[in-house]
This record gives C-alpha cells, structure tokens and sequence, in this order.
C-alpha cells in the first residue's frame, strides 16, 4: 500500500511563505503524476498544483499561478510546494496525490493544515 506523508504546515502572516512536502512509501513515484489538493472549511476539494512524471509539465490552479511552484525529487521520493506570498484564503488543509492513470485510482495523505492570519 502506498502512504503518502505531508509536512511543513503551520501558520504563518499574510505575506509569508511556506514550503509543504510529501514523503512517499511503499512505492517510488517515478512513475506517477503527483499534485497538491487543498480544502478550506465548508468547501469541497479544490486543485492546487500537479506534476507529471519527468517534471516535464506542470499545472496550477489561476488562484496560486505566480506565488506557488511544485517540484519532485525521485531520489528522495517527494514532491513539494513552494508557496509564497501567502493569502488568508489559502487557508485550507493541503493534501498530497498520488494519481495512477492506468487505473484512475488516486493516494491521499493525510493532509497537513496551512493557517494564514491578516
């Protein structure tokens, strides 16, 4: 079974930046898209970041497009997101993904949560 292990939420001011990584086990991701999911109280689920499995490509969702990056180093098997100049509306618990395309079928982690106060 493939656990995936966030780090590095906390709170933080607005302005300010935080780096969130993810841990991978039981399985390496060279393989395997990954991504960064987000959700705030009350809200469903939302995209934050993803990235392919040669770090060819990337996405963003248009809220974080300028202020956040993700990257993957497949030695350590993790993927990170740098996140900058921070909002209070990223305030949200930030999940960790692991997509498998063959199957359709996606890894969470455990989420870690992100507080930024005004």
């Amino acid at each position: 079974q493939v656990q995936l292990v966030e780090s590095g939420g906390g709170l933080v001011q607005a302005g300010g930046s935080l780096r969130l990584s993810c841990a991978a086990s039981g399985r390496t991701v060279s393989s395997y898209a990954m991504g960064w999911f987000r959700q705030a109280p009350g809200k469903e689920r939302e995209f934050v970041a993803a990235i392919n499995w040669n770090s060819v490509n990337k996405w963003y969702a248009d809220f974080v497009k300028g202020r956040f990056t993700i990257s993957r180093d497949d030695a350590k098997n993790t993927v990170s997101l740098q996140m900058n100049r921070l909002e209070p509306e990223d305030t949200a618990v930030y999940y960790c993904n692991l997509h498998v395309l063959q199957t359709g079928y996606d890894y969470w982690g455990q989420g870690t949560q992100v507080t930024v106060s005004s």
